[in-house]
């Protein structure tokens, strides 16, 4: 018997479970995701380095919550915004990289109404949480190096504190309106997303009003957090090589390139793609699906999985105290 392509048998359980497309209960329908189009035959195998990926990010960042907190001489300012960035790294990859992986290896296209918005939230407010911890960790990487002598007495616990606070009331307040918005709308084309996951733009385009409002409102919060955070960082950086380059030992100056460099390269990748998958969904028709999808997915698993690398395994005192935890255990 033959094997038919992923997306004929989505259409068929579309057909075959679905209720009628007018509904007016938007709460009892279930939505169907594809995964990547055209790429449905390499999905098992997609799915390794992705597994992969995601099993580095967990490790990665619960090894440096775990050596902060056991590390007093670490509970400085660097370490608690990177200890947030983790957090936030957590929760975004396991919001996603485990139903995306039933979706690969098990075939389980099917996710609730209530369950896909509840995803939608999780992503997009964290990844504006994801941005404002790069800034805050770009503002304190700029104290430290421009202001070395006063960055203990300007980035105290409180101002971290308030700092993290304020970080995550934004990325709540702005993004919880999306899955209020799509609650509220009527679904009557087809049930099939398009994608891996739950992208708010995907899921709006199956909406059988006119959703011209609630895009440009979702479009128009995600540039303006993302350019404003990209901004302030690339400001930050430029005052943080300017003082680089002062530095009378040129041993120092290529060092702190090194690490400025690496964690320039992090924040481009989560810029680049993002931001490509955001503008793609409003001027880049032309762009195939599979491609569009592929870096939508990118920019979700890389930073989590870079991030524990970057700042964990190159930041010499976690670097250490791992070593000496391990030697201990082995000993």
């Amino acid at each position: 018997m033959a094997t038919l392509p992923s997306e004929e048998l989505i259409k068929i359980k579309e057909k075959n479970i679905m209720p009628p497309l007018n509904t007016s209960h938007p709460s009892s329908v279930t939505f169907l995701l594809m995964g990547i189009p055209g790429l449905e035959h390499l999905h098992v195998w997609i799915g390794i380095p992705f597994c992969s990926m995601y099993v580095v990010a967990v490790v990665g960042n619960v090894t440096i919550l775990a050596v902060v907190r056991a590390e007093r001489s670490l509970h400085e300012p660097m370490f608690l915004f990177l200890c947030m960035l983790s957090v936030t790294d957590l929760v975004l990859s396991t919001s996603t990289l485990p139903r995306m992986l039933c979706l690969f290896w098990l075939g389980a296209h099917d996710i609730a109404f209530d369950a896909c918005l509840t995803q939608m939230f999780f992503i997009h407010s964290f990844t504006a949480l994801e941005s404002g911890f790069f800034l805050s960790m770009a503002i304190d990487r700029y104290v430290a190096i421009c202001h070395p002598l006063h960055h203990t007495t300007i980035l105290t616990h409180t101002r971290i504190t308030i700092m993290g606070i304020i970080v995550v009331i934004r990325g709540v307040a702005f993004f919880s309106p999306h899955p209020i918005l799509l609650k509220q709308l009527p679904y009557c084309r087809t049930r099939i997303i398009a994608h891996t996951y739950c992208e708010f733009m995907a899921v709006v385009k199956l909406a059988c009003l006119d959703t011209g409002t609630t895009k440009r409102y979702s479009l128009s919060m995600a540039t303006i957090i993302g350019s404003c955070d990209a901004i302030l960082i690339a400001i930050s950086y430029v005052f943080i090589l300017r003082s680089v380059f002062r530095l009378p030992s040129r041993e120092a100056s290529f060092k702190a390139l090194g690490t400025c460099g690496s964690h320039v390269c992090v924040i481009l990748v989560f810029y680049s793609t993002a931001g490509f998958s955001i503008f793609t969904h409003r001027f880049g028709k032309n762009i195939p699906a599979h491609i569009h999808i592929f870096i939508a997915n990118i920019y979700l698993l890389v930073p989590p999985f870079l991030n524990p690398i970057v700042y964990g395994v190159r930041t010499k005192k976690i670097r250490e105290h791992v070593l000496r935890t391990l030697v201990v255990k082995v000993v």
